[in-house]
């Protein structure tokens, strides 16, 4: 229970940045998947509960999926209930562990798989993969760096994302720049400042989001935490040139940085509503964001992250988890959930219904998603991106660090005294003594 509990706070704070089952008392345990799994059709089914975060679009495609899966076949129900944001739902599964009514299956925001699986509260999958002799190669690569913890199988891509640029291409072409968009820097800079009129518009609203600013760190050429993982790897030219960048666009008036709870929705809503020529998002948000693009009669566009010594970004979004002590029925049924639902034809219904990135490599090569790459080609922006992205630190400190790192960036926008060495100093200071108790 004090494992438990050490982790809450950390894990809510990292999840805040940027979405019942039978007993669980016992500890994380090897598993060997029993051969009868399933029930058989004269039996009762297995019931079992699904967790998952975000609302509109992705809500309708977890609630779509789950109805899909319990038409297909009659040994397993299961029941999906919304749980908020990753935040939300990772602080009630902890509590709901605690308790012993955790939901069999769950969404785990990729940079806390490592927090959770160690803490004993996800299962281990490596038997049931061997088991059904599943392809793990057919896995996009890129994808699965924050599956493993300790080189053990801990959880599988789901609904997986990157932060991408979002254009409104219409003010772009009025403005004569390259509806294409800004690839490096530069250009960033310079189509801010030509997309900018004074008390109309700026050229991009922000908020100071963690996921971002590991992207700008590896645009740059660095890491966040040293590859022994015990001190920060950001305090040098590749963590303080992207805080300078944002700063110096901030002060000339061309970049709006939120500083309130909710900059995260404010920078949406900017953009949405045209006070913003550009943002940076996941790509998770593309379908909604082409349904108000048409509502309010603006062209959208997408690319890359804009590249400084290289193009770069950090992926995200959510694995699926299994829940730790489950009865052996439980596990075989929380299983053929997990399994179904990284499938390649589910992956491919997920990823276009939503624009998350599809997971496996069988989707990205279908008719299907050629097709739909060939008839909405803003679908294929966050896939090719895929070759400059890598994966989010998981060291059980890294939800303080990553707050820590938030919070300086945020003195240094509010108080001009502070200069972006200043803010990345303390960050990095602060995160070596957490690395290092």
């Amino acid at each position: 229970m004090k494992k438990i509990g050490s982790i809450l706070l950390a894990t809510t704070l990292a999840l805040t940045l940027t979405a019942c089952g039978s007993s669980n008392s016992s500890a994380n345990q090897e598993v060997t998947p029993s051969g009868s799994g399933s029930t058989g059709s004269a039996k009762k089914p297995i019931e079992i509960t699904y967790w998952y975060s975000w609302g509109d679009k992705i809500a309708e495609n977890n609630e779509n999926l789950v109805k899909m899966f319990n038409e297909s076949q009659d040994e397993v129900i299961v029941k999906a209930e919304y749980q908020g944001s990753y935040a939300d739902q990772h602080s009630k599964a902890q509590a709901a562990f605690a308790a012993g009514n955790a939901p069999e299956v769950w969404q785990n925001e990729i940079a806390s798989v490592g927090i959770f699986a160690e803490s004993g509260m996800t299962q281990e999958l490596t038997a049931f993969v061997e088991k059904d002799q599943m392809d793990m190669k057919d896995f996009i690569p890129g994808l699965m760096g924050n599956s493993y913890v300790n080189d053990k199988l801990y959880a599988l891509p789901y609904l997986r994302s990157t932060p991408i640029l979002y254009l409104n291409r219409t003010m772009i072409k009025e403005a004569g720049l390259d509806p294409a968009g800004p690839k490096n820097w530069q250009e960033f800079e310079e189509y801010a400042r030509k997309l900018t009129i004074k008390d109309q518009r700026y050229g991009i609203s922000m908020p100071i989001d963690i996921w971002y600013y590991e992207g700008f760190v590896r645009q740059s050429g660095g890491t966040m935490i040293s590859e022994d993982g015990k001190s920060a790897a950001f305090n040098n030219a590749t963590g303080i040139d992207p805080v300078k960048l944002w700063l110096k666009m901030k002060d000339e008036g061309i970049m709006n940085i939120g500083t309130t709870d909710d900059a995260g929705a404010q920078a949406k809503t900017d953009f949405h509503n045209q006070r913003s020529a550009m943002m940076f998002s996941s790509t998770a948000d593309l379908t909604n964001n082409m349904k108000v693009a048409e509502e309010q009669g603006f062209e959208l566009g997408t690319t890359f992250m804009p590249a400084n010594h290289t193009y770069g970004v950090p992926t995200g979004g959510a694995n699926l988890v299994m829940t730790s002590g489950l009865s052996p029925e439980k596990q075989e049924a929380a299983w053929k959930f997990i399994k179904w639902m990284t499938s390649k034809e589910q992956t491919i219904y997920a990823s276009s219904y939503t624009g998350y990135l599809p997971s496996r490599v069988s989707a990205v090569e279908s008719d299907e998603m050629k097709k739909l790459y060939e008839e909405k080609p803003l679908f294929k922006v966050a896939v090719d991106q895929l070759e400059y992205a890598g994966p989010r630190p998981m060291q059980k400190v890294y939800p303080e660090i990553a707050k820590i790192i938030k919070d300086e960036i945020l003195r240094a926008v509010v108080d001009s005294s502070i200069t972006a060495e200043a803010a990345v100093a303390e960050a990095a200071k602060k995160a070596d003594a957490l690395l290092n108790k």
